[in-house]
């Protein structure tokens, strides 16, 4: 957009504003709904708490699929256009999503909600940035970053507020309170204003073919535990067509010019180590986030907005830290920044895994405040270190690309952990079982002991079983969270020696000065 006709004053200040509630309740209805997935789970039929973690999934892949639409809708209909249409699409979704009354149905609103969304998220961004001076695009990136950074803190403890004090139906009812005023605040600001028309190709089967494989290995995760894995003739059939829809899609996009994927940018070498850092990085830590706000409810017994406050203290370094993230990858070798943090996250992560008890609130938000630094530190050096040496078209491609596959890996991750403290629970609750029954050890009998004790203190024989039998089942879910903690401890070690594999983001002063513009103008770091 040519500089006279930027937005100045209240209207610049009022356009940001707009643009950043919406970036923030959009990105918040991911962990803002995790916190309060038992809530609507028991509301929705009843069903568990692993059907709640369905809508969540789902979520996150309508949102990665949303992306690439965007940017066709845009070409086709003008960004500012598409960005009002689907805050009004997307506040209708929020409705269907709160009247819901079965979880199936639910689900796929919640997908349509995604989908939504991710038309939304990329052009609030690229048309919010693109009023600000060349010279305040440093400011407009950091802004961006903290507003990226909100939802991890802020939305968790706004999902727990409204599911404890209100409804947790109020979690989309306040998306449609602030998604249709900044639909009018965009439509105002930006009334009479024309568009470019630009030609841009849509690769319909690539994208059909993409959508297949990521929903159904999505739908394979969700109901895996559930439907005792591929026993079941569902997720049989639903593996049979991703095992021939995903060669299709690589031949497929291989032949063409403007594919829905371009997997020609994995033969770069710094995007392919970057990216495989971000994808599986991600991972775990939405995996982790996703996993420990319900299990501080369900095992540790937290109200959701107790949760939400465990969260909310990753805000204090989070926020300053993506400020100025930017200009830090801009001056240090992204490599070193990336080592650092993951080594960081390493360290937090066996923090958080070794407590062996119903660890007290300061016991778990000490280490959370510092993964609020880590967390901030996470994207920018690894999008820096994917987008060295490319320039142009690729270049936009491939900030595409990471925040695609970014999110699909995210959802992957929140069922992969599940799926980790599903199997793990049982191992040691027999484990322990075995260790106080004297089963291990004859000699050292606890049961017996911790059974004459309540039992002098007035419980029945059954009940002090019941008891120790809850004990012993809150232990090992515990330790299984612990080792899930730990795993992600180990991946992150792995990590910081795999990114010493690409080459130094400084070595190319011009395709670090594209990435900084390309921050400004595309969605890169959308967590």
């Amino acid at each position: 957009m040519n500089e006279p006709t930027r937005m100045k004053g209240w209207r610049f200040l009022l356009l940001n504003g707009a643009a950043g509630a919406a970036n923030v309740v959009m990105l918040s209805n991911v962990p803002g709904y995790t916190v309060l997935a038992p809530y609507a789970a028991g509301s929705l039929q009843g069903v568990t708490p692993s059907y709640g973690t369905w809508a969540t999934t789902d979520h996150m892949i309508g949102v990665a699929l949303g992306l690439p639409l965007s940017r066709w809708f845009s070409a086709r209909f003008g960004d500012y256009r598409v960005l009002i249409g689907a805050l009004v699409i997307y506040a209708v979704f929020s409705l269907m999503c709160a009247a819901s009354e079965t979880i199936y149905f639910f689900a796929f609103m919640r997908f349509l909600l995604g989908l939504a969304g991710g038309v939304a998220l990329p052009l609030a961004q690229s048309v919010t940035l693109a009023q600000y001076k060349d010279d305040q695009r440093t400011l407009g990136v950091g802004f961006w970053g903290v507003m990226s950074m909100a939802p991890f803190t802020i939305g968790v403890f706004m999902g727990g507020f409204w599911a404890e004090y209100f409804d947790w139906r109020w979690l989309f009812y306040s998306n449609v309170i602030v998604a249709l005023p900044v639909a009018a605040v965009f439509a105002a600001l930006f009334h009479g204003r024309g568009f470019e028309r630009r030609i841009a190709r849509f690769d319909t089967i690539g994208f059909f073919l993409l959508a297949t494989v990521f929903v159904g290995v999505q739908m394979i995760l969700n109901m895996g535990n559930d439907f005792d894995w591929f026993a079941s003739p569902l997720l049989a059939w639903l593996l049979l067509v991703v095992l021939l829809a995903l060669p299709m899609f690589i031949f497929w996009e291989f032949g063409e010019r403007r594919p829905a994927l371009d997997l020609r940018l994995f033969l770069h070498r710094n995007f392919a180590i970057a990216t495989f850092c971000s994808l599986i990085g991600f991972l775990v830590i939405q995996g982790l986030l996703s996993l420990f706000v319900v299990q501080l409810q369900l095992l540790l017994g937290y109200t959701s907005s107790l949760a939400g406050m465990v969260y909310l203290a990753m805000i204090f370094l989070a926020m300053a830290v993506a400020a100025v993230v930017h200009e830090l990858t801009r001056n240090v070798d992204a490599r070193l920044i990336a080592f650092f943090n993951f080594a960081g996250l390493a360290v937090t992560f066996v923090w958080l895994g070794q407590y062996d008890r119903s660890a007290s609130f300061d016991n778990i938000t000490t280490p959370m405040f510092f993964f609020g630094l880590s967390l901030a530190l996470f994207f920018a050096p690894l999008a820096t270190l994917a987008m060295t040496g490319l320039a142009g078209e690729r270049l936009i491609r491939a900030a595409e690309e990471l925040a695609m596959l970014r999110t699909v890996f995210g959802a992957f991750g929140i069922t992969l952990l599940g799926v980790v403290f599903f199997r793990r629970t049982p191992f040691h609750q027999l484990d322990l079982a075995d260790q106080f029954g004297g089963r291990r050890f004859a000699s050292l009998d606890l049961l017996t002991n911790f059974l004459d004790r309540m039992q002098t203190m007035g419980l029945s024989p059954g009940a002090a079983q019941s008891r120790a039998a809850l004990l012993i089942r809150q232990q090992a879910a515990i330790l299984a969270l612990n080792d899930a903690f730990l795993l992600g401890a180990m991946t992150f070690i792995c990590l910081a020696v795999i990114v010493w594999f690409a080459h130094p983001s400084y070595a190319s002063k011009k395709s670090r000065q594209a990435l900084e513009r390309l921050s400004a103008e595309e969605l890169m770091e959308q967590p």
